[in-house]
């Protein structure tokens, strides 16, 4: 089931022809919840644009921890540095819940066709170093619940769905992979979301978060 992408992703960048025109030269695939599309290290050149679904984006330091590096939803493309530059893939890219998507073998020929959705591609790739710079400024910058609270006003914004005055986020994420995402333990972040959950800010569920005041975790995320 495909579903609308996400604002700003690389599929709504582009114009319906050439949409279609990239659909073309590639087939639809579907991965089980926990699925692996990417293995850090591997090699291999094809891309994904993800129709349905979540992911995230990780990869794993010399100690064997896993940091995550993103969570990508509907629109997104992956795999593209690898396709591009030849090089083994950067990443692991894990499917957070049923996803379905469109896999892609020769992007390059693709984009050697479509010059705009090159330039494209290329703003994309800085808009996604700047943000990398961005989060290392947090990682020095934040204490453990900032950086906590950071990462669910993005995830709010992005998934959030109206719930009684507050904002409702599915959370795709376990708290090992939340630790993974904002660089802390898992013991510091559970320490977190209590901090966040005493001040009201926020209520936690299985796999899912309220938020009762977006204002407030906005401030305790600066």
């Amino acid at each position: 089931m495909t579903s609308s992408p996400e604002p700003g992703e690389f599929i709504t960048l582009l114009t319906e022809d050439e949409v279609k025109a990239l659909y073309a030269v590639g087939r639809p695939r579907r991965w089980d919840r926990g699925a692996t599309m990417f293995t850090e290290g591997d090699v291999s050149d094809w891309v994904l644009i993800l129709t349905s679904g979540r992911v995230k984006v990780s990869s794993h330091t010399a100690g064997g921890s896993e940091v995550v590096l993103a969570v990508r939803g509907p629109g997104a493309l992956l795999g593209e540095f690898a396709a591009i530059d030849g090089l083994p893939r950067s990443a692991t890219v894990t499917a957070l819940e049923p996803v379905e998507g469109i896999t892609v073998r020769d992007f390059s020929s693709y984009l050697q066709a479509n010059g705009r959705v090159a330039v494209l591609l290329m703003q994309m790739v800085t808009g996604k170093m700047r943000d990398s710079d961005r989060k290392r400024i947090e990682y020095g910058a934040f204490d453990t619940t900032g950086r906590v609270a950071t990462r669910l006003v993005e995830l709010a914004e992005r998934y959030g769905e109206p719930d009684n005055g507050g904002v409702r986020v599915a959370l795709p994420l376990s708290q090992d992979e939340l630790a993974g995402w904002t660089g802390a333990s898992r013991e510091a972040v559970s320490k977190a979301l209590r901090s966040l959950r005493d001040r009201g800010l926020i209520e936690t569920g299985r796999r899912r978060v309220i938020i009762h005041d977006m204002e407030g975790l906005r401030k305790r995320a600066r």
